[in-house]
């Protein structure tokens, strides 16, 4: 089985070529990423392709599956580029993929693309996907849903998966995720336990997490085994306030949604931090998913729970760990987080 994955470098992407090298009816693998990376995995070929211009159908010409990852976080003040790679780039892909009569779609959604939802009671793959219009990743996460909607009626013969995980972690990937979300001034000992003063004990302030090595399973099945359709993905327990009160050793303090987006908002515009207040929205209005289909239908079963992925990320910020691809590497955000500061939080791609 010959697999092409498109935005191969990041976070789950790594993962993921991980999760299928490690399959023995995998042959091979493609990696496409804007960068290339120096991690040398087994049976994994690299290419340099922007989804917005690259000629993808070369790439996916004689693909038994196409995985399609890439997507684009920042730069959040300049959201006409994020559309144009997230919204246009995954256009391009599922083009691309038709014309190359690719038999198998798998497609990285997230529980961003999900509408306004409960937080009491969990919800399946038939809630709403209108997504946050408020933030511009659930606008665009529910856009490809419908483009996704369009290309399973036009190309019925494709196998075509969407996976929607909660937030995924691993330590590998904690310093891209502080510089994407957290930015150039936050300090490394800051997340150690103790030395955060309190939790903020907002209503709805409640999260699904997922390891990113679980995640990375959870697309090795949806490759190899004919399960169409969509599929939450997220470990046990739901993250709420007094769950990372005990992973912190902090107090809970009860904070308002409004003083805690008036917060983020306050930081964003004085570009303290790279992550939009919209997003602060996003996680106060996201439901808690049901992912009943993923452990019966997929077969899926995480290895770490919500709390262990979450206690790795905190490793990794304070061990400033990485990985030897651009997006993991310590090493992207320059000398001192040099880079990051001069360009300006929320500004660079």
């Amino acid at each position: 089985m010959r697999v092409v994955v498109v935005g191969a470098t990041g976070n789950v992407g790594t993962s993921v070529v991980s999760a299928l090298v490690a399959d023995q009816n995998v042959t091979s693998v493609l990696g496409l990423a804007r960068r290339r990376p120096d991690w040398r995995p087994a049976k994994t070929t690299w290419r340099t392709v922007d989804v917005t211009t690259g000629d993808l159908a070369s790439h996916f010409a004689g693909a038994d599956a196409v995985v399609h990852l890439a997507w684009l976080f920042q730069p959040t003040r300049d959201p006409a580029t994020t559309w144009r790679t997230n919204v246009l780039g995954s256009s391009r892909v599922f083009e691309a993929v038709a014309g190359q009569h690719v038999p198998v779609l798998v497609y990285a959604s997230s529980v961003g693309a999900y509408s306004s939802g409960p937080k009491d009671r969990p919800v399946g793959e038939d809630w709403p996907t209108d997504g946050w219009p408020g933030a511009a990743y659930g606008r665009e996460k529910a856009y490809v849903e419908r483009l996704l909607d369009i290309f399973e009626r036009d190309n019925p013969a494709t196998q075509v998966v969407r996976l929607r995980p909660g937030f995924v972690f691993k330590r590998e990937a904690a310093t891209e995720q502080r510089r994407l979300f957290g930015g150039p001034l936050v300090p490394q000992r800051l997340v150690r336990s103790a030395l955060i003063p309190f939790v903020p004990d907002t209503p709805g302030l409640r999260f699904q997490a997922v390891h990113a090595d679980d995640i990375g399973e959870a697309y090795r099945l949806a490759v190899t085994r004919p399960v169409p359709g969509a599929f939450n993905v997220a470990a046990d327990p739901v993250i709420d306030p007094p769950v990372l009160a005990e992973l912190l050793g902090a107090r809970l303090v009860p904070v308002s949604g409004w003083a805690l987006r008036s917060a983020a908002a306050a930081a964003w515009h004085l570009r303290l931090v790279p992550a939009s207040p919209g997003l602060v929205d996003l996680v106060l209005r996201m439901p808690v998913m049901d992912v009943t289909r993923a452990r019966a239908e997929l077969g899926w079963q995480p290895r770490h729970t919500a709390v262990d992925a979450l206690r790795e990320l905190l490793e990794g910020l304070r061990a400033s760990a990485g990985m030897d691809t651009p997006p993991l590497s310590p090493e992207t955000g320059g000398p001192a987080r040099l880079r990051e500061v001069a360009t300006g939080a929320g500004t660079w791609p």
